[in-house]
């Protein structure tokens, strides 16, 4: 294996083993995770890989330092776009390459821009004219429709909608099964609930639920 190959996943959280399993099942060899705490005992060991230290020191470089000693690429697989951000800034300038991984279950089409550190999970469906930005997510079974541009950080958790000509600012997190339908554009970091049905416009920074959401 070549450090083209090998990975370290940053978070160890539901959603950083999760990370795990879907650049396993793409092909990846995840030498290790590095979180603040080592999980409860047996999560990790479970998935067939080791915890290689905390990510509280990321502002003295203790996370860089994991991923070179590792001789590998990252992930960030931390389900908070806000932290998304901090870590990411954090390790922009370190010589850290970040990784982009897609399961092989995934379907996407045509005329894709994936930034780095995008992940895609399994079940997810992109079409064709889509821009997702840098480590921004796409959960198990979301959809993302024509012509969308999706921001940096955006969370799209499990089986979301993002139908046709959306736009999607940063660090905007939609809960699992929310709708957003045609021509919306959401505002940096809004957050949008589970279930939620998006029909308009919504303003950066508000929290929207119900069908049709309402901030």
């Amino acid at each position: 294996m070549t450090a083209k190959d090998r990975l370290v996943v940053v978070g160890a959280g539901g959603h950083g083993r999760e990370t795990v399993l879907v650049a396993k099942a793409a092909g990846w060899q995840v030498v290790g995770v590095i979180a603040e705490n080592p999980p409860e005992a047996g999560l990790l060991e479970r998935l067939g890989v080791a915890w290689l230290g905390g990510e509280h020191g990321a502002q003295s470089g203790e996370v860089a330092e994991a991923i070179r000693a590792a001789d590998a690429q990252y992930v960030l697989g931390i389900g908070d776009p806000a932290a998304r951000r901090r870590l990411d800034e954090v390790l922009g300038d370190s010589g850290c390459e970040p990784a982009t991984v897609v399961h092989p279950l995934a379907v996407l089409g045509g005329d894709l821009r994936l930034a780095p550190g995008v992940i895609v999970a399994g079940g997810a469906h992109l079409t064709t004219n889509v821009s997702l930005g840098r480590h921004s997510h796409v959960n198990v079974g979301g959809i993302v429709s024509h012509d969308c541009e999706i921001g940096d950080y955006v969370s799209l958790s499990p089986a979301v909608a993002v139908n046709g000509n959306v736009v999607l600012g940063d660090e905007v997190f939609l809960g699992a099964g929310a709708v957003v339908t045609p021509g919306c554009t959401i505002g940096e970091s809004a957050v949008i609930g589970a279930g939620a049905v998006v029909t308009g416009d919504v303003p950066p920074g508000v929290t929207a639920v119900g069908v049709p959401a309402r901030w």
